[in-house]
């Protein structure tokens, strides 16, 4: 006679943090620049590294998207504020 174990198989754990921090890096990507969503991905994605070790890759790729994202809008910014500033005196030119 044969025994048969049976395994329950348990569903997998829920890894909504790296999968958000994944989708809001790619949001951001065509979102245009913001400050705001790549924040926010950046600080999910972090958490879903250290609470979620099976979803690393997915919590990797959006710190990396929501970092560059993150680092091209303050330089985008700062550069704007840059010429801004550069042609202020020739604002008053007639």
């Amino acid at each position: 006679m044969t025994t048969t174990t049976t395994t329950t198989v348990t569903p997998d754990t829920a890894n909504g943090f790296s999968i958000a921090a994944l989708v809001l890096g790619l949001v951001s990507i065509f979102a245009g620049f913001t400050f705001i969503v790549p924040i926010v991905g950046l600080v999910l994605g972090i958490l879903a590294l250290r609470r979620e070790p099976q979803s690393r890759t997915m919590a990797i790729w959006g710190i990396v998207l929501n970092g560059v994202m993150l680092a091209g809008s303050v330089l985008v910014t700062l550069g704007a504020l840059a010429f801004g500033l550069a042609m202020l005196p020739f604002a008053f030119v007639f």
